[in-house]
């Protein structure tokens, strides 16, 4: 059995040897569960000099990523029939772990790492979706496909050693994770609470909600926000199904 594919066209290729020594994904890679192809822009440029970028119509600064060579190391690349293409940009929406989970169904991911000087407009068009990791510029899309590549990789099955690792973690319910401790139970006269030291595993996990929704409240309020809007719309629409 093939492992889930990604497929990612980027001038750094180099700068994907970091996965090598990411845990998670180098077990991924050890187990066969994913394939990670890489596709350098460069050998697709034009000419001689292998360009794969150009001064922009209308003047302004920096270069601009060719469509020609992006084109052809994407029409090179075998698809798969349950595969979707990413664009990496900062003009993309920002990356959330339900879109992780969304994609953790396919077969195949596609990623064209952008340069952030820009690029021609007219290869947003093969791309299903335009993703950002965060509000902020980065000077290409190398470092956000090895986030993509990460956080999805921790979703296939058989990855993770403990798949119930992954039901309480920040962002899979709406809600930041709850604090961890191990020992020792006393640190620089730091103390493990005591409920966790209780062994009574109900009055835990209601400590544990509370922390989620007090430390969410705290650092994310958007997230409880976001989720009573979300759950405001589903009633409202419940609502007129029933009218």
């Amino acid at each position: 059995m093939s492992g889930f594919k990604f497929d990612v066209i980027t001038l750094f290729p180099k700068a994907f040897e970091l996965i090598n020594n990411l845990g998670v994904i180098t077990r991924a890679l050890d187990k066969n569960l994913i394939d990670v192809n890489l596709h350098d822009l460069r050998e697709y440029g034009e000419g001689s000099y292998r360009q794969v970028d150009d001064k922009p119509y209308g003047g302004g600064a920096g270069m601009v990523l060719k469509p020609e060579p992006i084109y052809k190391a994407y029409e090179s690349i075998r698809k798969s029939p349950k595969s979707k293409t990413l664009l990496m940009t900062p003009q993309g929406k920002v990356l959330k772990q339900k879109d992780l989970a969304r994609w953790s169904t396919l077969d195949q991911i596609i990623i064209i790492c952008g340069q952030y000087e820009g690029f021609d407009e007219r290869i947003r068009c093969i791309a299903d979706e335009e993703i950002s990791i965060g509000d902020f510029v980065l000077s290409g899309g190398e470092i956000p496909a090895i986030s993509i590549i990460n956080g999805l990789t921790r979703l296939l099955p058989g990855t993770l050693g403990d798949p119930e690792s992954l039901i309480n973690e920040s962002h899979n319910n709406a809600l930041l994770e709850y604090p961890q401790y191990t020992r020792p139970p006393v640190f620089r006269e730091m103390k493990v609470p005591d409920i966790l030291l209780s062994g009574d595993h109900q009055a835990i996990k209601s400590w544990r909600e509370k922390k989620m929704l007090e430390r969410t409240i705290d650092r994310r309020n958007d997230l409880i926000s976001n989720k009573v809007n979300n759950n405001s719309q589903k009633s409202d629409v419940s609502e007129k199904e029933t009218k």
